[in-house]
């Protein structure tokens, strides 16, 4: 069935039309890695890429290996797997894949051929490792020994161009050629007559080397045998031979020459001396002349490893027969032995409390040299930590001398010295080195006495605030140094729960925020201890310092701001630029630059008539005041600490402009209604439109406002109480308020909710002289009537003096 598919498939194709007439041809190198490109198909074939994908271009090969791929999107070919040339095509000259490029729509066939070139990647091989030939030595020149050839499976000049002899010799040279029917073939030539006497038997290598680059080859050895035939054996002179030589002769000092006869003649005669036995161990160190029998020392002698040696010396003539004798050579003594020291037992390391006398190290000594060259004496270079004792016969002991301290030193290199008593005498050195294991005898040491850190107020929590350190001079465990907090004294409390300690490291955290105006710095004590047993530690103070943060506003205590209506201060009409009206006074809760503090008048009902001291606070008049100012100023001052950012504070305060009254007594209630929070105006509003509502429903409550108000402006009064207002007044000049007397109109109104003062002009000119004066002479106190007078009283007298509902009209806000 295979096969008809095969010529079914075949025929259509060689009827198909559209069948490329030449195949495409490539060639690709044997052993190429899967995916090396063999060449571009659709470049060749004069197609388009995109071509193959549409028309769904596939490979057929006939066996239905896929030895190849195609890589549509480019038109390349590819090879699939690792091609072996010699598995796909043998020993064939050449090996070619074909294989289908199918097409469809219309239905297309491309012939593909791709030569798989040949690699060196075979070596000749021989079947046999060695092969022997046994020649008689009268063989004739030009005889021929056929060898088997090697084999290379690689083909063309990768196969075996060459055969060579190595090394080369005289007697054989390689004929290699090629017979009828191309069979090749490999033959061994004598090239001259062998001599059994002159060598019995050779050896050399045959090597098979191909044409590859870079050439490889294949050897195998040729052992040859030369046959003799002989009938008289050799005699030596003497039986045995005796030498002395000393140990330290030189390299090729002659022993002594042995001496051999035969009777035969010609090659058969010819004798050569060799040792009739594998040199062994103590025979290595001779060689004998094979022509002349003298035999010589090929290194220098070792009485200590063999005080003589025994030798067979063999005599062989040209036909092979031998004879043989014996050489016996004596080994004479010399101090060429430097002692040996042997280590029993060692101790390392040495723990560092170890108590003087302990034994740190067991060793023997000896020298295998003999009489003095054999007497041993021994020594310590370091005799202050360490000292040696005789135990035994040739023991000695390594002990210590005093008490060890490893962070002194760590490790000690001691030298041994052993020499004997040879001339000249020869010395052995052995090296201990003692590693003394650490003891937790050092506590954890501070890299400072104290420690001050620093961390800002309001802190975040866990912040890093600094770190201590401590080291231990100790090693291992007992240098690991933990920490952690430790109340200052045993009987107190637990540490400060605000601050923690990493154990690892030392650093230091604050866990919670902390409050510079609460705690200004904290001290605890910081504890470090190794991980020795038992465990030893120190501590060391830490301070922590708090750093000042600008968290706290400016605190105004003068005037104060607890009540809900402003101070009032009072001002004389009369007082000219400069007059100090009032000192703002403020602390801050912070420190430093903080706390500076700086006074500034952020709102004034006339801002041009009073000035603040930025650094005093003390509020002053800028200009002389005028009858147009408002009796009623009011001051809004800024108290503005110097922190970054700053914060600040304000102070609410009146001042009243007065007239120039000698005497005048202003009732408390009457004064802090005029200084009621603004709050109370939308009351008032609503107070108006209630009373205009019941204006406007019934006329009889008009006619009872009327009679109200009748009421009210015979209740007006000035109020002036001698007594009293100079007393005031004497308060006032002290504190620098009011220096100058002065006198004010007041109309209380009976039938208002508010009691506000109602400030009218200085009416000190208007007035009798009986009444009120300027008080310009300094001896003359004024009196003052102490009834009431009315301020009908006082219009009648005083033409320039106001009626009640133009006092009513004065009110300020």
């Amino acid at each position: 069935m295979a096969i008809a598919r095969q010529v079914l498939c075949l025929s259509a194709f060689l009827s198909l039309p559209h069948a490329r007439s030449q195949p495409l041809r490539y060639s690709v190198a044997e052993e190429g890695e899967s995916g090396s490109v063999v060449g571009n198909v659709a470049e060749d074939a004069g197609l388009a890429p995109a071509q193959l994908s549409a028309r769904r271009a596939r490979l057929a090969s006939e066996d239905g290996r896929q030895h190849f791929r195609l890589e549509r999107g480019t038109g390349r070919l590819l090879v699939a797997e690792r091609l072996d040339r010699e598995e796909l095509c043998g020993q064939a000259a050449t090996c070619t894949l074909p294989f289908e490029l199918v097409l469809a729509n219309p239905l297309q066939f491309l012939r593909v051929e791709v030569t798989v070139e040949d690699i060196n990647d075979h070596a000749p091989v021989f079947p046999e490792e060695q092969v022997t030939f046994k020649i008689l030595e009268r063989s004739d020149p030009g005889s021929r020994f056929p060898l088997v050839g090697a084999r290379d499976l690689d083909v063309g000049s990768n196969s075996i161009q060459t055969y060579s002899i190595t090394p080369e010799n005289a007697y054989f040279s390689i004929s290699f050629g090629t017979r009828i029917k191309g069979k090749k073939y490999v033959e061994l030539v004598l090239e001259k007559p062998l001599d059994r006497e002159e060598q019995s038997e050779m050896g050399f290598s045959l090597i098979a080397t191909d044409g590859g680059s870079p050439p490889r080859s294949g050897t195998t050895q040729i052992h040859i045998v030369v046959l003799d035939v002989n009938d008289n054996s050799p005699v030596f002179l003497q039986e045995l031979y005796v030498a002395h030589i000393l140990e330290n002769a030189p390299e090729g000092s002659i022993i002594l020459s042995v001496v051999a006869t035969d009777l035969d003649e010609g090659p058969n005669g010819d004798i050569s001396y060799q040792f009739s036995q594998a040199v062994g161990e103590s025979d290595s160190a001779f060689v004998i002349d094979p022509v002349s029998g003298e035999i010589k020392l090929t290194k220098p002698l070792d009485f200590e490893a063999a005080e003589n040696h025994e030798l067979n010396v063999q005599a062989t003539d040209g036909g092979g027969l031998s004879a043989i004798c014996k050489v016996l050579v004596e080994v004479v003594d010399v101090n060429d032995n430097a002692p040996e020291l042997v280590v029993s037992t060692f101790s390392s390391p040495l723990p560092e409390n170890a108590l003087p006398g302990t034994v740190v190290a067991l060793f023997a000594v000896r020298d295998r040299d003999s009489g003095a060259n054999g007497k041993i004496s021994c020594a310590v270079e370091d005799q202050l930590f360490f000292s040696l004792h005789p135990a035994y016969k040739n023991y000695y002991e390594l002990v210590t001398v005093i008490t060890l301290d490893r962070e002194e030193t760590a490790q000690y290199i001691l030298s041994v010295t052993a020499a004997d008593a040879g001339s000249p005498p020869l010395t052995t050195t052995q090296t201990f080195t003692v590693d003394i294991s650490d003891v937790n005898d050092n506590a954890p040491v501070f890299n400072q006495t104290s420690y001050t850190m620093y961390v800002h107020e309001n802190n975040v929590p866990t912040v890093l605030a600094g770190a201590v350190s401590a080291a231990d001079p100790d090693v291992g465990p007992n240098a690991k140094v933990t920490y952690s907090l430790v109340p200052a004294h045993p009987t107190e409390h637990p540490p400060c729960s605000c601050i923690s300690v990493n154990s690892e490291n030392g650093d230091v955290f604050v866990l919670r925020p902390l409050d510079y105006e609460q705690v200004k710095q904290i001290e605890v004590l910081v504890r470090a201890s190794d991980a020795g047993s038992p465990a030893l530690s120190t501590n060391v103070t830490v301070r922590l310092v708090v750093v000042d943060e600008n968290d706290n506003a400016p605190l105004v205590l003068y005037p104060s701001q607890d009540s809900s209506r402003p101070s009032s201060e009072l001002v004389p009409m009369s007082a000219e630029a400069g007059y100090l009206v009032t000192k703002v006074v403020a602390v801050d809760a912070d420190s430093g630059q903080n706390s500076w503090l700086s006074y500034h008048l952020l709102r004034a009902t006339d801002p041009g008539l009073f000035v603040v001291g930025a650094q005093s606070g003390e509020i002053r008049l800028r200009r002389p005041v005028t009858e147009r100012d408002a009796v009623k100023q009011k001051l809004v001052v800024l108290v503005r600490d110097n922190g970054q950012p700053p914060l600040s504070a304000t102070a609410s305060l009146s001042a009243l402009l007065l007239s120039d009254f000698s005497d005048v007594r202003i009732t408390h209630s009457s004064l802090a209604t005029e200084d009621e929070d603004d709050s109370l105006t939308m009351y008032l509003i609503i107070s108006l439109v209630f009373v205009s509502l019941l204006f406007l429903a019934s006329m009889g409550a008009f006619v009872a406002i009327k009679v109200c108000k009748r009421k009210e402006l015979k209740g007006g009064q000035v109020l002036c109480s001698a007594g009293n207002l100079q007393s005031s007044l004497a308060d006032a000049a002290a504190a620098g308020t009011l220096p100058h007397p002065y006198c004010y109109e007041i109309s209380l109104t009976t039938g208002s909710g508010n009691s506000e003062f109602k400030f009218l002009k200085p009416i000190l000119p208007s007035l009798p002289p009986q009444h009120c004066t300027m008080g310009r002479g300094t001896d003359n106190e004024q009196d003052f009537p102490l009834g009431p007078i009315t301020l009908a009283d006082v219009a009648a007298n005083n033409p320039g003096m106001l009626s009640a509902e133009q006092f009513n009209s004065l009110s300020f806000k």
